[in-house]
C-alpha cells in the first residue's frame, strides 16, 4: 500500500496534494502533541482517520507512540508507562489502524550532522557525518540539533544520561523483552502488527548503547516474542548506512515479519558516513529494484513510503520531508512495483 508520512494538519504538505500523486493510497501519522508515556485517545485518532479518508486516502500505519524513557532504562514507572502503551495499541485496533511502528533508541531518536548539505546539482539533502557529531558539545543541552525533534536542557539531558549509566546493550535488550512481552499479546488480540525501527544511523552514538543495529539484531527481536505481530519496519536508508548490513539477506530471512518498508538511498562517503540521495539505485549504494523485486515476491502487502525526499525546486518546508521528491520516489517505488507485476504475466 504505497502511502505518505503527514505531520497532521500543521504540515507544510496538505493531504490534498498527496492524494494528487499516482497511486498513492495510504498515510502514516500521528498524535505528535502526545508526550512519551500518555494514552492515545481515541476519539482523537477517530477524528484523524476521519480526516484522512475524507482526502480519499486510507490511515496505513502509526508512526510513531514514542517509548518513554523509562521503558528504555528500566526505571521504576515503566509498568504504569506500558500500560498506557498498551492502552494506546487497544485504541489503535479498536479504531481499524493497522500498523504501528515504534523504536527504541536511547534519548537521541534518529540523527544526522547535517539537514542541508549541498549536492551538485544544488539540491540539498540530510546527511551524517561521524566526526562532526563527535565535535557536538552536550555541556549546554541538545539545543537544536539536527534532526532532533526535542530538546533537553543540561540539567535534563544530565539526568537522563544518568539514569542509562549500567544499562549496556545486554541490559537494554532485556528492557526491550520485557516490554515485547506486554505488548505483543494485546497487539495481536487487536489486530495491530508491530514494526520496530532500526536505529538510525546503526550504531552507538554519544556513548549511549543501540541495538536495532543489524540483521542479527532484527531475528533476535523477532525471536523475543514468537508472534506475527511483533515485527519489523525495513527502513533501507537506516540500514543502507552500514554497507556490511545485506538487506535483501533481510527480506529473504524475515520477510514475514516486515510490517512496514520506508524506501529510500543514501550514499556512503566513508566509514559512519553518508548522506540521503534520489531513491533510485544508482545515484546511491541501497539497491532499491530488488529490494522491491524481493518484497514483490514475498508477497508484501503492507504500507510502503517514500522516505526522506532531498529538497528540490525551491521546496522550503521540514527537511527530509518535502512534497516533490518524495512525490518522485512515489512514482519511482510505483514503477518498480508494477514491472515486477508485468515481469511475472509474461514468465
Amino acid at each position: 500500500l504505497l502511502s505518505m508520512r503527514w505531520y497532521g494538519i500543521h504540515d507544510r504538505v496538505s493531504l490534498r496534494y498527496i492524494a494528487q500523486i499516482p497511486m498513492m493510497r495510504g498515510i502514516v501519522s500521528g498524535l505528535y502533541d502526545i508526550p512519551a508515556g500518555e494514552v492515545w485517545d481515541k476519539s482523537r485518532l477517530k477524528n484523524l482517520k476521519r480526516t484522512i479518508e475524507n482526502a480519499g486516502l486510507k490511515f496505513s500505519a502509526v508512526e510513531s507512540i514514542p517509548v518513554h524513557e523509562e521503558i528504555k532504562f528500566g526505571g521504576p514507572q515503566r509498568d504504569k508507562l506500558i500500560d498506557a502503551y498498551c492502552q494506546s495499541v487497544r485504541n489503535m485496533g479498536e479504531v481499524g489502524i493497522p500498523v504501528l511502528t515504534y523504536n527504541f533508541m536511547p534519548i537521541f531518536d534518529w540523527m544526522r550532522t547535517d539537514l542541508e548539505f549541498t549536492l551538485p546539482d544544488g539540491s540539498t539533502c540530510l546527511c551524517y557525518i561521524d566526526a562532526a557529531l563527535e565535535r557536538i558539545d552536550l555541556s549546554e543541552g541538545t539545543g537544536d540539533l539536527p534532526g532532533w525533534g526535542a530538546a533537553f536542557s543540561a540539567e535534563q539531558l544530565a539526568q537522563l544520561k544518568a539514569c542509562y549509566e549500567g544499562v549496556d546493550e545486554e541490559a537494554l535488550w532485556k528492557n526491550l523483552e520485557y516490554f515485547l512481552k506486554a505488548i505483543v499479546p494485546v497487539a495481536e488480540k487487536y489486530g495491530v502488527k508491530l514494526a520496530i525501527h532500526p536505529d538510525d544511523p546503526p550504531w552507538s552514538i554519544f556513548g549511549l548503547p543501540r541495538i536495532i543495529t543489524s540483521q542479527a539484531a532484527l531475528k533476535h527481536l523477532c525471536s523475543l516474542v514468537n508472534s506475527p505481530a511483533n515485527g519489523i519496519a525495513l527502513c533501507s536508508g537506516s540500514l543502507g548506512a552500514d554497507p556490511a548490513i545485506d538487506l535483501l539477506a533481510i527480506i529473504e530471512e524475515l520477510g514475514d515479519r516486515v510490517h512496514f518498508v520506508h524506501a529510500r538511498n543514501v550514499k556512503t562517503m566513508g566509514h559512519r558516513c553518508f548522506y540521503e540521495t534520489y531513491h533510485a539505485d544508482q545515484t546511491g549504494n541501497v539497491p532499491l529494484p530488488a529490494i522491491i523485486r524481493a518484497l514483490y515476491n514475498r508477497g508484501f502487502e503492507g504500507p510502503i513510503r517514500p522516505d526522506h525526499g532531498r529538497m528540490i525546486w525551491g521546496e522550503v518546508g521540514r527537511a527530509g520531508y518535502g512534497l516533490y521528491d518524495r512525490a518522485l520516489g512515489a512514482s519511482y517505488i510505483t514503477g518498480l512495483w508494477t514491472a515486477c507485476g508485468e515481469k511475472k504475466k509474461r514468465s
